[in-house]
């Protein structure tokens, strides 16, 4: 072999293991998002139910009897989050009901985009199969609360009030990296799989927080299949939903809503309360002095009482 034949097949076999190599690195997130597996149910301390999108993982927290409080948690915090919240509301005689949304906790995790009709319809299949009644107050938390605020503006007829904590849907701060693979395909999704949990690590809102083991709950789900996929599809489908019709539908039904902020929360701006108060000029906003983000599960007792004595004055009592 001459020379030259020998050196072009050098070049080929350099160029041959180049490719091999970017092939592995870019189908390395993915392989292992592949070989992780589904959280364990057998684990899972409330009920399980198969609804038209997949499984779904709901508990009752509170008394066995009293008005009924649905709680819908945020992006990437599962239901647990709500415990100390519960425990308060309980005091006073409401029932809780807790439940995962897809990709989250105890429940599935299902293919496709995850936007706010996806949401919407898993708290659609989970109050039609418990048979609720009206006459519901719906919570929810940070991107709870977009699912909240439209779910309750499409079944207005059956919602008594809103309780919104740390609402997006008004605007979210973020880092230019996460804006970036938030708004770019393919090339942003090899990042989120590859950096999410990174990034993640140590940024959980804990604080005080009140709910023992939630750290590590939170922590253990990016070690389990769809969870990663279901963030990102929800980080770009839901956190900019729109309010403002389902806002004003509230507005003109007269449905009570009362909004809490944390005074320290680096994640909904500022500017959050007075676009808020621009879409629906009756509700009742509050701020938690000292808390940040994570008011639900560091404040929840706090929440809870400042809560109804925002029910009190509106009530003129």
């Amino acid at each position: 072999m001459t020379d030259a034949a020998q050196f072009e097949r050098t070049l080929l076999m350099a160029a041959l293991i180049i490719l091999l190599c970017l092939i592995a690195l870019a189908a390395l997130p993915y392989v292992l998002e592949w070989r992780k597996s589904p959280p364990d149910r057998s684990e899972a301390p409330g009920e399980l139910v198969q609804l038209s999108q997949g499984v779904t993982h709901y508990r009752w927290l509170g008394p066995i009897r009293g008005p009924v409080v649905i709680a819908v948690h945020g992006l990437t915090t599962p239901s647990p989050l709500w415990e100390s919240i519960a425990d308060a509301l309980g005091d006073v005689g409401y029932r809780t009901l807790v439940y995962d949304l897809y990709g989250r906790g105890y429940s599935d995790a299902p293919a496709g985009v995850q936007d706010a009709a996806f949401f919407q319809r898993q708290l659609d299949d989970l109050v039609k199969h418990l048979e609720l009644d009206d006459d519901l107050t719906v919570m929810g938390y940070s991107m709870g609360a977009i699912i909240a605020t439209l779910w309750a503006a499409e079944n207005q007829n059956r919602v008594r009030q809103l309780f919104l904590l740390a609402s997006t849907g008004h605007g979210v701060t973020e880092i230019d990296y996460a804006k970036w693979v938030r708004e770019t395909p393919i090339v942003g999704d090899w990042l989120h799989y590859l950096t999410a949990a990174h990034l993640a690590r140590g940024a959980f809102d804990g604080g005080h927080s009140e709910v023992p083991e939630l750290e590590r709950i939170q922590e253990e789900q990016y070690r389990q299949k769809g969870f990663l996929g279901a963030v990102l599809s929800s980080r770009r489908n839901v956190l900019e939903t729109d309010l403002g019709t389902a806002l004003a539908i509230l507005n003109r039904r007269e449905i009570p809503i009362f909004a809490l902020w944390g005074q320290e929360d680096h994640i909904v701006p500022d500017s959050a309360m007075g676009r808020l108060a621009e879409l629906n000029r009756d509700v009742q906003q509050q701020v938690i002095p000292d808390a940040s983000h994570g008011l639900p599960y560091t404040h929840g007792r706090e929440v809870v009482a400042t809560l109804r004595e925002m029910m009190r004055k509106s009530r003129g009592d």
